[in-house]
């Protein structure tokens, strides 16, 4: 049976483990990392120009939330600035800013301003705890004036900021997350950035369109749809925003998954009169079955770190559990052994499993649909969401800091974010009903 351990246990077991436990704790979940302090103050607004209040609110609350976001920061109250405004180096004294009451050991600061059309951000990153040398980042932006361009131009900063201090770990501030938007003419693929703006359709198919997941690359989306019968596996070019040819298998196709190096799919297709999970190269050739067990095998996903496993979810021994084989379906293991367990995402190191499980499961039974991720290694896991109601479908971010997912806590199927350990969690979308969504690579 496996035992509920808490996150102290499992940063016990994290510390004893080689390189891949600790990158699970120096990306974000706060085990044993005491966040850095950093304050960031407004960026100054350094023109004239009408569109720069507008502008420079748009900066300053795009690059708060993003550093927010991050994992591996704790911020500081704006409260406890000191006096003034901070447009340059000149403006930052740094005993000011590193004693109480700040207490900061970082300051992001700036100025953004508008000219002959265009907007110009000037940012620089202190470490205010290193008097003789505190400069740690100095970066200059200049892109058409547009409140679009001032997000973009934020994300990008604190990109640099959270590669700097994170351990040179990407950021995720310019990523993206794919999901399922039930709409009047059926459900079609949605897109939006990695914090719930720009929400935007992909497809527009008026058909039933279901599990999208986009290439490592970002150039390719595979999903599977009802589109002219099926339901197929369909790979749309989000290059030239139209449909590529791929093969049509037979039977019900479902849940496609990209291996990390781009050149494979794996799905699971009933064309031989039971779900198993197959495998084909990008362009749909080479196809072969990797399992063949009474029971529908579902939902593959590779891992990431090797391609040579695939997780995924069975019913061949009653109620759905999940499963990982190698990529070739030898060597089978079954990782969960009770309840009602679905929608595996492998973590980007490779270590972790995310999925939803309903532990105990049957009727009057207690508990509800939670999002669990495990250690693959050792079987040892951890509840993240304790919201009751329905939470499924978790997707790791690239940096491996946060996991996105589906919930209807608030009366509908939404999409969240949270950190990997399960705390922060955020909506990000609220109109409509919104599934299934797939964090960019990149």
């Amino acid at each position: 049976m496996i035992k509920r351990f808490a996150f102290a246990a499992l940063l016990l077991v994290c510390t004893a483990a080689p390189l891949a436990a600790q990158d699970w704790i120096r990306t974000g979940t706060g085990l044993g990392v005491e966040k850095i302090r950093i304050a960031v103050p407004d960026f100054k607004a350094a023109s004239a120009d009408a569109q720069s209040p507008a502008l420079v609110k748009t900066f300053n609350d795009v690059l708060w939330n993003d550093l927010e976001q991050a994992g591996i920061f704790e911020m500081v109250s704006k409260s406890f600035y000191p006096l003034g405004q901070f447009g340059g180096p000149a403006d930052i004294r740094n005993d000011a800013w590193g004693n109480p009451p700040p207490s900061a050991s970082m300051v992001a600061f700036g100025n953004l301003g508008v000219n002959a059309g265009y907007v110009v951000v000037q940012g620089w990153l202190f470490d205010v705890k290193n008097p003789q040398s505190p400069q740690v980042l100095a970066k200059q932006y200049r892109e058409a004036a547009s409140d679009e361009n001032a997000r973009a131009i934020a994300h990008r900063f604190a990109n640099e900021i959270i590669f700097r201090l994170g351990g040179g770990i990407q950021g995720i501030t310019e990523t993206k997350i794919f999901f399922v938007r039930t709409t009047a003419g059926g459900k079609e693929v949605w897109e939006m950035d990695y914090d719930g703006a720009n929400q935007h359709p992909v497809t527009k198919l008026g058909s039933i369109s279901l599990s999208p997941r986009i290439s490592p690359d970002g150039n390719r989306l595979a999903f599977s749809s009802y589109y002219q019968g099926g339901p197929n596996i369909h790979v749309w070019s989000m290059e030239l925003n139209r449909l590529l040819n791929f093969p049509k298998f037979g039977g019900t196709n479902l849940s496609p998954a990209w291996s990390s190096d781009g050149t494979k799919l794996a799905f699971s297709s009933s064309r031989g009169g039971d779900p198993e999970i197959y495998t084909v190269d990008a362009n749909g050739t080479n196809l072969k079955r990797v399992t063949a067990y009474r029971g529908p095998d579902v939902s593959p996903v590779w891992n990431p770190k090797t391609n040579a496993q695939i997780a995924f979810v069975s019913g061949r021994t009653g109620l759905p559990q999940i499963h990982t084989m190698e990529s070739d379906g030898t060597n089978l293991q079954r990782l969960t052994n009770e309840g009602y367990a679905v929608s595996p995402s492998w973590s980007p190191n490779g270590q972790f499993l995310a999925f939803a499980w309903i532990r105990h499961y049957g009727p009057g039974a207690p508990g509800a649909q939670d999002i669990y991720i495990m250690d693959v290694a050792s079987r040892q896991w951890v509840q993240l969401t304790h919201s009751g109601g329905r939470n499924d479908f978790p997707s790791w971010s690239p940096d491996g800091r946060h996991i996105v997912f589906q919930s209807n806590r608030s009366g509908s199927d939404q999409i969240w974010t949270m950190l990997a350990d399960g705390s922060q969690q955020r909506q990000l979308t609220n109109s409509g009903v919104n599934t299934q969504p797939n964090w960019s690579a990149r």
